[in-house]
């Protein structure tokens, strides 16, 4: 967990989103009146069980969620003064991938399975910074080894399908931090991995934010997870906020019966 509390302004700042999504026979709220901020350098966690809105919050922030059925029923996306929710889809796309990325829980289901892995990093820097074919690849290698996967060149020109499911995860945080964003959203970013690769991922992630200074903001269940690396915590259930709060008071102190239920649930290692 990071002891320096970030000053200075929020880099996202979300003030009372609500998402719905309108299905055949019933509407579900999906997200109600949900606010949130994160600063450079500060992981903020969102936590809750499936269902809790967790994801569509995070989701929503680059307009990823499915429209339709997705319907953005009220509230606002702050970055950089823009509401990114009216913003035009062209001005918008310059955003993702660049200024906001997103890391996501399964990566074979982000990666290309016909792209070999290093040219789809490569690819947003040809995207986002106009770079020649070259001078991408050699930036996509540094970002390669910089998320610690060992010999790049190698890896590089391989398919998804011949990485462990490790190594794609380490791909995907390069893909998400080769433009340099300043902010980064990991949504369940250990879920499909072993615990060992788990821990692995988690302090990559926490090194590279300090490195580059970003704001993050962290989706999960795993309540082990906020513990080792975020800041501050928020807690949903049923699309709303039930409590948040620096993570020690949150865990030391619980305000909500639901968030002592969750911390209740979570295992312990008891010694005889």
């Amino acid at each position: 967990m990071t002891t320096d509390r970030p000053t200075g302004e929020p880099l996202l700042e979300i003030n009372d989103l609500s998402v719905d999504f309108i299905l055949d026979t019933s509407t579900v709220h999906a997200v109600q009146g949900v606010s949130l901020q994160v600063r450079a350098g500060e992981t903020l966690a969102v936590v809750g069980e499936s269902g809790s809105g967790k994801t569509a919050t995070a989701l929503s922030v680059l307009r990823l969620n499915p429209e339709p059925p997705c319907v953005y029923t009220g509230g606002r996306v702050l970055f950089d003064g823009r509401d990114l929710l009216t913003l035009p889809e062209k001005e918008l796309g310059r955003i993702r991938g660049h200024d906001i990325a997103m890391v996501f829980q399964d990566p074979m289901t982000s990666l290309d399975p016909l792209q070999r892995v290093g040219a789809q990093v490569a690819e947003v820097l040809r995207h986002h910074q106009g770079l020649s074919r070259a001078r991408a690849k050699e930036e996509a290698l540094a970002a390669l080894d910089e998320v610690g996967i060992p010999d790049p060149e190698l890896r590089y020109r391989q398919y998804p399908h011949e990485l462990s499911g490790g190594l794609r995860q380490r791909v995907m945080i390069a893909t998400a931090l080769v433009g340099r964003p300043r902010v980064l959203i990991a949504d369940e970013p250990t879920t499909a991995l072993d615990v060992t690769v788990q821990r692995q991922i988690l302090d990559l992630l926490v090194t590279l934010k300090r490195r580059h200074v970003m704001a993050v903001l962290l989706i999960t269940h795993d309540l082990g997870v906020v513990a080792e690396t975020a800041d501050r915590v928020m807690v949903m259930n049923a699309g709303k906020v039930v409590e948040s709060g620096d993570v020690l008071d949150v865990f030391d102190h619980p305000a909500a019966p639901y968030t002592r239920r969750l911390l209740d649930a979570t295992p312990r290692l008891e010694w005889a």
